[in-house]
């Protein structure tokens, strides 16, 4: 619980001390969006075939932080320092290192309690290693959404 709490003061205090692209109404969007497709993504995964759960496999309290506000403010840092008029190869490389960076961050969840809250079935880092860029992808293109409905409302 420790390195739950820990990770979502840090991650939430950097997110919004940092932030210089997105509006007030674009944060509300992506965090609304992650939150979400998370739940729907861990309803199956998590819930239903037990792929990996936060603490113990049954719904809790303390995995309802997990849900709601550890990824969120991670998916703003993303959108923050994306190079969306970078060349392909540089957009293609930030969501490299991105995914390197989330997944050591997964390995330390991983770590027993306190530290570690996150606990694999048969997920492993290889399928992470395939969902994540799709998903930050999912988020690029969510926020591309935002910007020209934004642009609609003018």
């Amino acid at each position: 619980m420790i390195g739950l709490l820990a990770a979502t003061i840090l991650f939430n205090l950097f997110a919004f001390k940092t932030n210089k692209r997105l509006s007030k109404n674009q944060i509300l969007h992506i965090w609304t969006f992650t939150i979400s497709l998370q739940l729907i993504f861990d309803v199956m995964i998590e819930f239903k075939y037990w792929g990996y759960w936060y603490f113990d496999k049954e719904p809790n309290w303390p995995g309802l932080l997990a849900h709601i506000a550890l990824v969120p403010p991670v998916n703003m840092m993303f959108l923050n320092w994306y190079p969306f008029k970078g060349d392909l190869i540089k957009r293609f490389s930030y969501i490299f290192f991105c995914v390197v960076a989330i997944l050591l961050y997964e390995v330390i969840a991983l770590l027993p309690e306190p530290w570690g809250y996150f606990n694999y079935g048969w997920w492993s880092l290889w399928h992470a290693a395939i969902v994540d860029p799709i998903l930050l992808l999912l988020v690029v293109v969510f926020y591309k959404w935002i910007i020209r409905l934004e642009g609609e409302l003018k």
